[in-house]
């Protein structure tokens, strides 16, 4: 990708560094503010349903709504957000997770919402979730160029970690402080302030986009990008498995073994706030480290997933799961800058919302059905081994994807051209998240 697909360099008076210009600056700032909100409705959420009558089902059911329609509009937002100017579609989305958002807000503020009304209002947000996430992913990689690119990436993850723990803890204080209300509608006036901040996105530097012949020929064109790249989608077929059973393990088996062996929700909640602290350490280390094997040292970083599974099999003492959390939080920083990099690197700048929705796609894909299985599994061959299952599903996936050829030899280059519509004789990779 060249520069004049990235935002102007900053002037030289400036303190801030030349590849934080002004798209890449409106980006991270109107992110941090939706992720810091949207982590504090995660758990206003809950507990409106819970404060309404409902049960741990009802929640899942909510929560579900939204992971579903997450996952049927994605295909459609990426060819949208490749169609049309990605600062529209993510202004557009952030104006439809504000209206939802406020709508759920004043349900709960006036009382007694119905089940039903909860779940439509979740599955709006999926909806518009969906459309804002591979414009963003797209828009974020169009944002910087040249050597930086890395750098520039791992200062934006490490904002949005920061964002995630900041948020749960302001969230979970906010809730009993003033209620689930009241917090999901500070949750839609952050959707409505971000959305005012990216209408200022510069795109005159972006070439103006050429109508396809249709949206179904751009979805095509899109898997066609995705499945000609080896590297692209095998490692996304890892991640449908290392995603999937990593969430079941710590939505569903977690709270269960803090409750019997930890000693409860809070361990279990310190346990969660080291991933959140690894994760911005990992970015602190990616700002530095630029592995010349992207994929390969990306890959290398998954298999510490596997550890908070068999942690929790064992179990281990309150401080190894500690320690443990806060290993696997700092690897899948080095997994996620370098995976965005790559794909930064190798994706064709006018597809790079087509690919990254098949990657958000098939990351989250498997997530409701592994949730759902969890306790089935639990019943049929019980928690300790299901546990052991969920580390052995992490290490072969991750291993199966290193006999890739591409996975093991895709070099970052010193600087990134244009990449072009063909692939490349050299391939490799994207981005996860998530």
């Amino acid at each position: 990708m060249t520069s004049a697909a990235a935002s102007p360099p900053a002037p030289s008076g400036r303190r801030r560094p030349a590849w934080a210009g002004r798209n890449y600056s409106l980006l991270a700032v109107a992110a941090f503010i939706t992720t810091l909100g949207a982590h504090g409705a995660l758990i206003a959420s809950a507990f409106a349903v819970l404060d309404a009558g409902g049960d741990g089902g009802d929640v899942g059911l909510v929560a579900a709504a939204r992971t579903l329609f997450l996952v049927v509009f994605l295909l459609v937002g990426g060819a949208v957000a490749d169609r049309l100017p990605r600062h529209h579609v993510m202004v557009a989305a952030n104006a439809l997770n504000f209206l939802s958002q406020g709508a759920f807000a004043l349900l709960v503020l006036q009382g007694e919402p119905k089940l039903w009304q909860m779940m439509a209002l979740s599955a709006l947000g999926g909806t518009g979730q969906a459309f804002f996430n591979p414009a963003a992913e797209g828009m974020l990689m169009a944002s910087v160029s040249g050597e930086q690119a890395s750098r520039a990436f791992a200062m934006f993850r490490m904002g949005m970690s920061g964002a995630a723990v900041g948020g749960a803890a302001l969230g979970g204080a906010m809730v009993a402080a003033i209620g689930p209300g009241w917090v999901l509608a500070v949750d839609a006036a952050a959707f409505a302030v971000a959305g005012a901040l990216r209408m200022f996105l510069d795109v005159s530097h972006i070439a103006p986009r050429v109508p396809g012949s249709g949206l179904l020929s751009d979805m095509r064109d899109g898997w066609r990008e995705f499945i000609g790249r080896p590297w692209l989608w095998t490692i996304v077929a890892q991640f449908s498995v290392v995603v999937a059973v990593v969430g079941a393990a710590e939505s569903v088996f977690g709270p269960l073994v803090a409750r019997d062996e930890l000693g409860g929700a809070g361990p279990w909640g310190i346990a969660l706030g080291a991933f959140g602290v690894g994760t911005i350490l990992g970015g602190v280390l990616m700002m530095r480290w630029k592995p010349r094997r992207l994929l390969f040292a990306a890959t290398l970083s998954v298999f510490s997933l596997a550890l908070p599974s068999a942690a929790l099999a064992v179990p281990v003492p309150l401080g190894v799961l500690i320690a443990v959390m806060f290993v696997s939080g700092v690897t899948i920083e080095i997994f996620g800058v370098s995976w965005i990099t790559a794909l930064h690197q190798e994706i064709p700048e006018e597809k790079l919302s087509r690919v990254s929705a098949y990657d958000w796609f098939g990351s989250v894909a498997m997530v409701p059905l592994a949730t759902a299985l969890a306790g089935p599994a639990e019943s049929a061959f019980g928690r300790t081994p299901s546990l052991w299952g969920c580390a052995a599903l992490v290490v072969v996936a991750t291993t199966a994807v290193l006999f890739v050829p591409d996975v093991r030899n895709l070099r970052r280059r010193p600087s990134v051209p244009v990449a072009a519509s063909a692939l490349p004789v050299v391939q490799e990779t994207d981005v996860i998240p998530r």
